[in-house]
């Protein structure tokens, strides 16, 4: 009877539809495993797609690729080294299940098929996946693998089933997104199973960016007893084999390396740099091109930008116009200059000058209003995406969560552009974020160290700078305020009256809801920015554009 057994945690960051590049990435895994001493390796969940596939997994030449890649797999475990406990797409009497392959010896041994599908939030699984039946433990070298993909952990049903038919482990692959609460979630979560089971947890999750989302890794094993025995970092890809014995008890796990956590801003900010490095990378984009303003929301998105990407792939542009005072100009310039990248100024006043002009006869008679500043609003967006289609970078727009849950944007002015790095983020986060990233720059990340975004950003007011003597109070409430009215109604659903409790005027609440349910049309047409919040605009929260009702 085997009573010794190691196991290779495997954290990689796939791409969608990169099936022989995921392919290849495992087999490097494997190759670090195998020097590692490992006798099973596990890897995250749909590795080999690439998650979420979405759509894209429906396509039979995709489905033939993912096959061919795991017979490929299967037979490079012929070379007597570790196994591959491995997540990819199996296809089955004309269904198509998320599936766990064990393979061993050459073969693929055995499948596994995901039994619990997510179908809330960012998760449509059930549109693309048939559900599995519950599922029995796999066999492995005298060893009772019990196998849950993913969601099969949420819900106590799967485990009890696996705990019932004698598995000795429970082995959960993973593609679980990053947001601010899930860490967390994740371990509670597993706790629970464990402690209904009796047995220990491997847990393996990936890590990277793939379009509004981001993995944060963050990989563990739980022993029986619910102590914490191996944690891989957070976003970082890595293999961790982790040493199993067989006593009276059952399974346990000697003590592994247990990565150190990290902060709250630290973990939002490197979400942020994840995500859009990948975006980034994995699109093939040559670098990026920031509408500088002067402003801290453009401010943060370079000094993102430039840990993600590098000083030479990072492209500001300030773009005066008459409403521009001194201070912006020299606070864009002394941003860019922090951060080490290219900063170029192209003045709008020809353009906006020449709308006036066209437009004059038509808007004679009228009063200026935000025809005219959304002109300059535009105009800025016509500058960077000509910029964009001359020398291929992407435009990343600069809006807040803040301004974007209450329509306070222009589209096709600062709303273009191929990516939001703040789109998921509150105003008062902005100012958090960037008043840590001035005192830390962790290791990895590709900017300077030291302060990047000049104090004066920070601790003036913020302004459009779309008319004279313009603030965004003048609109707006406070943001300290606003933002606390939008967490309770956008991630909190809560009834104005608890909103009102919270000390906020009800006139004003009901306000910021009708500006909320009004924006949607705009946040329809906004490029896609990394998931943070538990319930970021898009595919968390699925709102009507026509909509009448009113609480």
């Amino acid at each position: 009877m085997t009573n010794r057994l190691a196991i290779a945690l495997t954290q990689i960051n796939p791409t969608v539809g990169a099936v022989a590049a995921n392919a290849d990435k495992v087999l490097a895994a494997r190759a670090t495993a195998a020097g590692q001493g490992a006798d099973l390796m596990v890897t995250p969940e749909l590795v080999i797609n690439g998650y979420p596939p979405e759509d894209l997994v429906l396509r039979p030449a995709f489905q033939e690729q993912v096959e061919e890649a795991v017979a490929r797999l299967a037979q490079a475990t012929g070379d007597g080294g570790p196994a591959i406990l491995l997540g990819a797409t199996h296809r089955k009497d004309g269904h198509l299940y998320n599936a766990a392959y064990l393979l061993d010896g050459g073969k693929v041994r055995h499948v596994r098929h995901k039994h619990d599908l997510p179908n809330y939030g960012v998760f449509d699984e059930k549109r693309v996946f048939t559900a599995g039946p519950l599922p029995g433990p796999i066999p492995f070298r005298d060893v009772l693998l019990g196998v849950m993909v993913c969601e099969d952990m949420w819900k106590p049903e799967v485990a009890e089933c696996l705990e019932e038919n004698g598995a000795d482990i429970l082995i959960v692959p993973n593609g679980s997104p990053y947001d601010i609460m899930n860490i967390e979630a994740r371990l509670v979560q597993a706790v629970s199973r464990v402690t209904e089971t009796g047995l220990p947890l491997l847990y393996v999750n990936q890590v990277g960016g793939q379009d509004e989302l981001v993995f944060d890794g963050a990989s563990f094993v739980l022993d029986a007893g619910r102590n914490l025995r191996c944690q891989l970092p957070v976003w970082q890809e890595g293999v961790v084999t982790t040493q199993w014995s067989r006593g009276e008890q059952g399974w346990t796990c000697q003590a592994g390396p247990i990565a150190s956590e990290i902060g709250r801003w630290e973990m939002i900010y490197r979400a942020m740099v994840t995500g859009l490095a990948d975006y980034v990378g994995k699109n093939g984009f040559p670098g990026v091109l920031i509408g500088m303003s002067g402003g801290i929301d453009s401010a943060l998105t370079a000094a993102v930008a430039t840990d993600a990407l590098g000083a030479g792939r990072v492209h500001c542009v300030m773009m005066p116009s008459r409403y521009t005072s001194r201070e912006s100009l020299e606070d864009a310039a002394a941003c860019s200059g922090l951060l080490g990248v290219r900063h170029d100024t192209v003045s709008i006043a020809p353009a906006v000058d020449a709308y006036g002009a066209m437009l004059g006869d038509l808007f004679a008679g009228t009063a200026p209003n935000e025809a005219e500043e959304n002109i300059q609003a535009r105009a800025r967006g016509m500058t960077l995406m000509a910029l964009s289609n001359k020398f291929g970078h992407m435009v990343l727009s600069t809006g807040n969560k803040s301004e974007m849950s209450v329509g306070y944007a222009t589209l096709y002015g600062d709303m273009c552009g191929g990516y939001s790095v703040l789109k998921d983020v509150y105003k008062m986060t902005v100012y958090a974020l960037s008043a840590w990233r001035n005192e830390h720059c962790p290791e990895g990340l590709l900017g300077p160290a030291g302060m990047v975004i000049p104090r004066n950003i920070i601790d003036k007011a913020p302004t459009a700078e779309l008319k004279d003597n313009q603030k965004d109070q003048d609109t707006l409430p406070p943001y300290d305020v606003l933002d606390d009215i939008l967490e309770s109604l956008v991630e909190n659903e809560m009834t104005f009256s608890d909103i009102e409790a919270r000390g906020h005027d009800r006139a004003l609440i009901e306000r910021i809801w009708g500006m909320l349910l009004r924006a949607e049309y705009k946040r329809r047409q906004a490029p896609p920015g990394v998931k943070i919040t538990p319930r970021a605009f898009g595919r968390d929260r699925r709102y009507p554009i026509t909509n009448r009702f009113r609480s």
